[in-house]
């Protein structure tokens, strides 16, 4: 399987691009972000691009991949609806119209977020814009297009955020982590788990479009009953 993954830098990009670095069936990956990762890695390609609205420079460069984890995001804090919807939805789509017209046997993996609104109706000014992206994906002619919506996510193996108040709530979560997976199976789960979600339904499918944090916990626990 070979990937392109956006966002690598960030705190979920980063664990989706340890899991498939580690898994023997990842043969490349195609890290398209404004900044090196830092990493060196025989499966690992980097592209430095600053334009996330325009990828005609890059077209010949994106072809012949099966999968796209999109982890690229920006929080809603503090901004308008304007400049959120544009950094979300218009940014999104851009790349997404760019990778199905060079894959159209593509599968599409989008990081959301719990409490996405698919109506585009809701109050929430976050989850009716995170509703109008992904309805748009649903309809792009990829081989197949899934939806994550995860709740907390726990960084693990040394993964941190790069907000600073995000690693000082991490830091005081951490340790209740355990606790919170016991009380809220469907509102937690960890940077590994996704990672290994995302490469599980890339690889295998996955009955529902939209993943929410209970199908995501519940598709790496299948994976260790299974071996």
């Amino acid at each position: 399987m070979n990937v392109v993954l956006f966002g690598g830098t960030g705190m979920i990009g980063s664990g989706v691009l340890m899991e498939c670095l580690d898994d023997p069936g990842v043969e490349s990956v195609l890290a398209i972000g404004r900044s090196s990762l830092g990493i060196e890695d025989p499966k690992l390609t980097e592209v430095i691009h600053q334009d996330f609205f325009d990828y005609s420079g890059l077209q010949a460069r994106l072809g012949g991949y099966d999968v796209c984890f999109f982890c690229l995001g920006v929080s809603s804090a503090g901004m308008g609806e304007g400049k959120y919807h544009r950094l979300t939805y218009e940014l999104t789509l851009r790349a997404a119209e760019a990778l199905v017209q060079a894959n159209p046997g593509m599968t599409f993996c989008y990081i959301s977020g719990a409490g996405t609104d698919s109506t585009e109706q809701g109050r929430s000014m976050w989850a009716r814009v995170k509703g109008k992206t992904e309805n748009a994906l649903l309809q792009l002619p990829f081989s197949a297009s899934y939806m994550l919506r995860p709740g907390y996510i726990q960084p693990l193996k040394g993964i941190k955020s790069s907000t600073r108040a995000y690693r000082i709530m991490y830091a005081l979560m951490g340790p209740l982590y355990p606790v919170w997976k016991t009380l809220f199976p469907g509102l937690v789960t960890t940077t590994e788990k996704l990672g290994l979600a995302m490469i599980r339904v890339a690889r295998e499918g996955y009955p529902e479009r939209v993943l929410e944090t209970l199908d995501i916990n519940a598709l790496v626990e299948s994976v260790s009953q299974d071996s």
